[in-house]
């Protein structure tokens, strides 16, 4: 909902576009960000930084707009997602398309897949907590709002993904979470090569993050990143934080991460670039 996608209106046709939308990229979301810049008259920028998605989209800044930017910071993500994650989505775009409500995403106008869509979500949100974060946070608490029915809402945490996946359908348009997690799943910056020669010439500075309980993106992945950049020779820093939030940790951890990220940026600021002058303005 932040671009033109699946629920907005083709200019040829006059319906919204549905499943005639093309297919999107992680690369197609960097080009319409450097687009911005371009529009904006910045020439390079401090650091690009982004988590989850967007750390994906901060590695795809650096391998395709190298001299763009002078740092990059990649937090709880990876070069390329694995089957298991890969796994995960599938499941997600099959609960909406099976959802009678889809209709092929021509849904627009009349009830949207709303269960498929609160399915998916569910199954997501798992992957983002660990086990002993919903232990922390759930237990096997029973839910105030249990009934006697059979396979009801008994758990507080069966409780807690139901309002979830409810929330969710409110502010999200199930095509979209489709494409969504399309590109997601078909982000591939080695570009099917060795990953370090992604990397090679970068002269960038990167900092990437992991977090010791994300098992949706775990530390192997980030580590994978760093040994990546260093065989090409790309100043990184690696930081893995000792957190019980799984996947959440990256939005969750403030502190820690604004500590690491300030120095950082401070370090990346206070040197001159290649040309000579100093960049200290502009970061997204």
């Amino acid at each position: 909902m932040g671009t033109t996608g699946p629920s907005s209106v083709n200019p040829e046709t006059g319906k919204k576009y549905g499943l005639d939308f093309p297919i999107i990229s992680i690369l197609d979301m960097v080009n319409v960000q450097k687009h911005l810049i371009d529009h904006l008259k910045i020439d390079r920028l401090l650091s690009v930084a982004g988590g989850s998605m967007g750390g994906m989209q901060a590695l795809e800044w650096l391998v395709s707009y190298p001299d763009r930017l002078k740092s990059a910071i990649v937090i709880a993500t990876a070069a390329k997602h694995s089957p298991q994650q890969i796994a995960f989505h599938e499941v997600g775009r099959q609960a909406i398309m099976a959802d009678p409500q889809w209709k092929e995403g021509h849904y627009y106008g009349g009830h949207s897949p709303a269960k498929g869509l609160a399915v998916a979500r569910m199954v997501g949100h798992i992957t983002y907590m660990s086990e002993v974060s919903m232990a922390e946070k759930f237990g096997r608490r029973l839910s105030h709002n249990g009934n006697p029915r059979k396979f009801s809402i008994d758990f507080e945490v069966e409780e807690y993904l139901h309002n979830r996946g409810d929330h969710f359908v409110k502010r999200f348009d199930a095509n979209s979470y489709l494409y969504i997690t399309k590109a997601l799943d078909s982000f591939d910056v080695s570009r099917g090569k060795e990953l370090y020669k992604a990397f090679k010439g970068n002269k960038a500075k990167v900092l990437v993050l992991g977090f010791k309980s994300d098992w949706l993106y775990p530390t192997s992945q980030s580590k994978e990143i760093v040994r990546a950049c260093k065989l090409a020779g790309v100043d990184t820093t690696y930081c893995e934080i000792d957190s019980t939030y799984g996947h959440d940790a990256f939005l969750l951890e403030v502190e820690e991460e604004t500590h690491l990220v300030k120095y950082f940026l401070q370090k990346a600021s206070s040197e001159r670039g290649r040309n000579g002058y100093e960049v200290r303005e502009y970061a997204i």
